[in-house]
């Protein structure tokens, strides 16, 4: 669950490349920050509802450009009753705490064909650690699209307390995966 957000974090630093240097806001309503992970074996999935972020970029000098996203934890939900009770709970997101996660990228870089590196900060619980984030990039006028995956471990951001703090029960690895939708808001 940790890792969804973290992900989506990522993902929205991604989406803010742009053919010129521009500034580019995530549309929440079109984007998608998720998450899946593995309880007792069973493998589930979940997305984050509240994100917002800015992103500047400028494919020629990818390296010049930078994010700021940020997530709130409270909205991780998974369609299951129980998980989404927890999640926000102490022993996992500690939303009243810690009510947001938040990835700064400081750098983009070209992988070639369209594919990039969004480099940065991924802080969740209060816990930061450096995250790169794969994604490919599509623009057309005034949109672009992004869409990334990267494998986190929950427990490097505290995420998973007391009987949940190994593997026992939850997987410690978890796909954040972001399908980011942005709108050119400066030239």
């Amino acid at each position: 669950m940790l890792r969804s957000l973290g992900l989506a974090a990522v993902l929205l630093a991604g989406a803010s490349l742009s053919a010129q240097a521009a500034t580019w806001t995530i549309d929440p309503a079109k984007s998608q920050l998720g998450f899946t992970g593995s309880q007792s074996g069973t493998p589930f999935s979940g997305k984050f509802g509240k994100f917002s972020g800015i992103i500047v970029f400028d494919p020629a000098s990818p390296g010049a450009g930078h994010a700021d996203v940020t997530i709130e934890t409270g909205s991780a939900t998974t369609g299951d009753q129980q998980k989404d009770g927890a999640m926000p709970g102490s022993d996992w997101f500690a939303a009243d705490k810690f009510p947001t996660a938040h990835f700064v990228a400081t750098s983009f870089k070209s992988t070639g064909n369209g594919a990039y590196e969004a480099d940065g900060t991924l802080t969740i619980r209060g816990i930061s650690k450096p995250l790169a984030l794969p994604f490919t990039l599509a623009i057309s006028g005034d949109t672009a699209k992004a869409d990334g995956k990267v494998q986190l471990v929950r427990t490097d951001y505290g995420v998973g307390q007391g009987a949940w703090a190994s593997a026992q029960y939850v997987a410690l690895d978890v796909a954040v995966t972001v399908a980011i939708v942005a709108t050119r808001t400066a030239p």
